[in-house]
């Protein structure tokens, strides 16, 4: 009874919001609200029935790719929630090198095409995949274009061309004060972080925040003018997504970026609204270097915690876990 009473009053706030409401709606509104107070006061529903029926901060997914994927971002409410019809969505995987799916170095090819269709599903009026490569682009970009070409030939791309940037102030940024960004994810409604888990050798990992890095057009600056970590935060200011999902399915646990290192297969996929509680996650997860680490070991993720850009106490949030 307490969830019907939850899923019928979120149901109802949902055709109110974002317009006016007239008397009546507010009227109806309200007597749902006052339904569900009556619960709560009853103990009919509990805190733990209000926790249930909204989105945990971290969603876990295990199963195949795309499977797991998709049952990751319908945790956190389904694509819905995130793309409304007409949305322009930029998607950044990792499509930096060209060592294959077996590498860990990119992100798997069928959870980008499974991030694209539920983006379509969603509505969305224009999809992009976009990377900024370290290696030859035709090469690194290949395998997410042949998955993605079901969709057209105008959704995966590289951009490697200085005139498909545009400058952009920092005004957040501790160190890092301006940068040049991708004209579409500037212009885009939905960013989603679609990172690859895999070990760095200047960050320790390389996770949705790291990833932003691929989004501008002069990375190497953040690594010798400034301190990485703290560059890496002020991008963040700027480069939020609203959604991150992070590929475990394979995880580059040594030797990252590039590889060759050891490959855990967990077969997992991480989902959530916060970039920090995402990475915090996948570094809690798994095995880095042969041993564990907590997030507050990585740099970036604990300044990001202490700057507000998110959270790494991962034991005071809600995760939800579903195997597919």
């Amino acid at each position: 009874m307490g969830n019907s009473l939850i899923e019928m009053f979120l149901s109802r706030f949902e055709q109110f919001a974002g317009r006016s409401l007239t008397r009546r709606g507010f009227m109806k509104a309200q007597g749902v609200g006052t339904i569900l107070l009556a619960g709560a006061s009853s103990g009919i529903i509990t805190p733990g029935v209000l926790r249930a029926a909204s989105p945990p901060d971290v969603g876990v997914a295990v199963g195949d790719p795309a499977a797991a994927a998709r049952a990751a971002v319908n945790l956190m409410g389904g694509m819905k929630a995130f793309v409304k019809p007409g949305s322009k969505v930029v998607i950044k995987p990792n499509m930096s090198f060209a060592e294959g799916v077996d590498s860990g170095t990119n992100t798997h090819p069928a959870i980008v095409r499974e991030l694209v269709a539920m983006c379509r599903e969603a509505g969305a009026s224009k999809v992009r995949v976009l990377d900024h490569p370290l290696r030859p682009t035709e090469l690194c970009v290949q395998e997410a274009k042949d998955a993605c070409r079901i969709f057209g030939n105008d959704i995966v791309h590289a951009l490697n061309k200085g005139d498909l940037y545009s400058g952009v102030a920092l005004p957040k940024g501790v160190s890092l004060k301006k940068t040049d960004v991708m004209k579409d994810v500037l212009e885009a409604d939905v960013l989603i972080a679609a990172p690859v888990a895999k070990s760095h050798g200047s960050t320790g990992v390389s996770l949705s925040m790291k990833g932003m890095m691929g989004l501008v057009w002069n990375r190497t600056v953040m690594h010798w003018r400034y301190d990485l970590h703290t560059s890496i935060v002020d991008l963040c200011t700027l480069l939020k997504p609203d959604l991150v999902l992070i590929d475990a399915t394979r995880v580059l646990s040594t030797n990252g970026p590039g590889g060759p290192g050891v490959v855990l297969r967990p077969r997992t996929v991480i989902a959530s609204r916060d970039m920090v509680a995402a990475d915090a996650s996948a570094v809690q997860m798994f095995a880095w270097y042969g041993r564990r680490m907590e997030p507050h070991q990585v740099q970036h993720i604990k300044i990001a915690h202490e700057r507000g850009l998110g959270r790494m106490d991962i034991g005071s949030l809600v995760t939800r876990k579903v195997v597919v």
